[in-house]
């Protein structure tokens, strides 16, 4: 039989992502409406090694659903990742009684979580606080949204002062191991070329490309760029770019973490808000160690071990559009 839950844990790890405050709000109150108690966890893991733990009431998160970032903070701990630390942790954990945990973060928290309830009797449920929607058994991740639009706004911005100047835009968006950001954002701002970890890109091509629309006196062109892109990133493919074809005007912007912060899109709130919620009622009804996601609109359960093997793939489908929608 599974062992009750009474007393739960509840901390962000990782990077942050927007949503990642409604999804906190929305476990300690359910959490509460269940009677049992919740503790905050500072700093993800960290927090739990350094037992900087607090108990929550529902006045605790009032009025942060709106608010970017996490109020339990968020940090790497390499600690965690000994025998030694982990040992740590869960003595601090029952110092406090905490019989479960809810870790709202991206794979390699996971992975943390899944080696910490492996060695000790601490189930975990996670949740995807990514923004980057780089782990399998979600159709989206909590910060996907509002991230995809915020990079949406900025190269809608760009695009104004690329058709001013007639020139080539190369703009690099956050996506280190993932393309979705990139993908779903040049979509949606009609990029030429939209360049992803996923792919390898080539470089000739796209050159060929550019010289092709040149003599089109197609001199507007914007290529999207996720930072994990195999030849380097914004600032190699515009180097590239200038010593091929030298009379090109090449701009390059590069968006960096201005995609992480910002209040939560309407739909980041709503996902992780629903997260939050069947994260405690899967600790409730003895649903230990699985990950939390939405496929098909539906509440999806997996096993936690199988999130953190697993990574989104992006279809060969979403690749042909961006071929014939920018010809």
């Amino acid at each position: 039989m599974k062992k009750k839950v009474h007393k739960i844990g509840v901390l962000t790890s990782g990077g942050d992502s927007p949503g990642m405050n409604a999804c906190i709000r929305a476990a300690v109150r359910t959490a509460l409406y269940h009677g049992l108690e919740v503790f905050g966890i500072m700093r993800g893991y960290s927090g739990m090694v350094e037992n900087d733990i607090f108990k929550m009431e529902s006045r605790s998160v009032a009025n942060i659903i709106q608010r970017g970032g996490t109020i339990l903070k968020t940090s790497r701990c390499k600690d965690f990742f000994t025998p030694e630390g982990r040992k740590v942790a869960y003595n601090n954990l029952k110092k406090h009684g905490i019989d479960g945990l809810v870790i709202i973060g991206g794979d390699g928290s996971f992975r943390g979580a899944q080696i910490f309830s492996n060695e000790f009797d601490i189930p975990c449920v996670g949740l995807p606080g990514t923004i980057d929607k780089d782990i399998a058994g979600t159709d989206f991740t909590i910060g996907f949204d509002t991230a995809v639009n915020t990079a949406v706004e900025a190269i809608d911005k760009i695009r104004d002062t690329m058709d001013a100047h007639d020139r080539l835009f190369v703009i690099e968006v956050m996506g280190r191991d993932a393309g979705y950001i990139a993908l779903h954002s040049g979509i949606a701002t009609g990029a030429e070329n939209i360049l992803i970890p996923e792919r390898k890109t080539d470089m000739n091509e796209i050159i060929d490309q550019l010289a092709e629309k040149e003599r089109r006196k197609k001199l507007v062109n914007l290529i999207v760029v996720a930072e994990g892109d195999d030849f380097g990133g914004a600032n190699e493919v515009a180097k590239a770019i200038k010593e091929k074809l030298p009379q090109t005007e090449a701009r390059v912007c590069i968006l960096g973490h201005i995609q992480r912060g910002g209040s939560p899109s309407c739909f980041d709130r709503l996902i992780a808000s629903r997260m939050g919620y069947s994260a405690v009622e899967c600790l409730i009804e003895g649903r230990h160690n699985v990950f939390v996601g939405i496929v098909n609109n539906r509440m999806s359960y997996i096993p936690l071990n199988e999130a953190v093997k697993k990574k989104q793939r992006i279809s060969e489908e979403w690749m042909k559009i961006v071929k014939i929608l920018a010809s």
